[in-house]
């Protein structure tokens, strides 16, 4: 079975067949066992030890490994080919708030406000888990409202841009 696992902007393909297990083509060897409680993990890899904490919500999971909390999304081959299948919502006409997807650090706010936008055009970067993330206008607009400045800690789902 094929699998797409996304840590920030960084996409990894695992692939897992009779106990062998391919990291982007890479045949890799690991060893996972569930700890006595449900969310620990014990990990094996590179013959080093680590231990992991993993809770789940549906497709998305928060893995926590020496200290640091990574944020990771897994898609199977089968919910791949059919979300690929399915035409993307057009984003609405009016207001629409630009929120940050995960916890961090605003590191530059590449807008201001009454600026014009177009689709896909960088709007912020964000700081989450030691990666810079880049968050993009979904449709073109207007810049009506910027609610943060660089330095500026945010939590998941704080507004950071309203868009017009």
């Amino acid at each position: 079975m094929k699998y797409f696992a996304r840590i920030g902007s960084r996409e990894y393909e695992i692939e897992v067949d009779n106990n062998q297990i391919w990291l982007d083509g890479e045949a890799i060897e690991v060893d996972l066992q569930q700890g006595g409680v449900p969310a620990l993990y014990s990990l094996i890899f590179n013959h080093q030890s680590h231990e992991l904490l993993i809770t789940a919500d549906r497709f998305n999971y928060t893995v926590s490994l020496q200290g640091e909390q990574f944020q990771v999304q897994v898609e199977d081959e089968r919910t791949r080919r059919l979300n690929a299948r399915r035409k993307p919502a057009a984003a609405a006409a009016g207001e629409l708030a630009i929120v940050a997807p995960i916890p961090g650090l605003v590191v530059k706010v590449l807008v201001s406000e009454g600026d014009k936008v177009v689709e896909d055009q960088p709007l912020v970067i964000l700081e989450a888990m030691k990666m810079e993330n880049e968050l993009r206008a979904v449709r073109d607009g207007v810049i009506k409202q910027v609610k943060v400045v660089a330095g500026q800690r945010v939590e998941q789902n704080a507004l950071l841009i309203l868009l017009d």
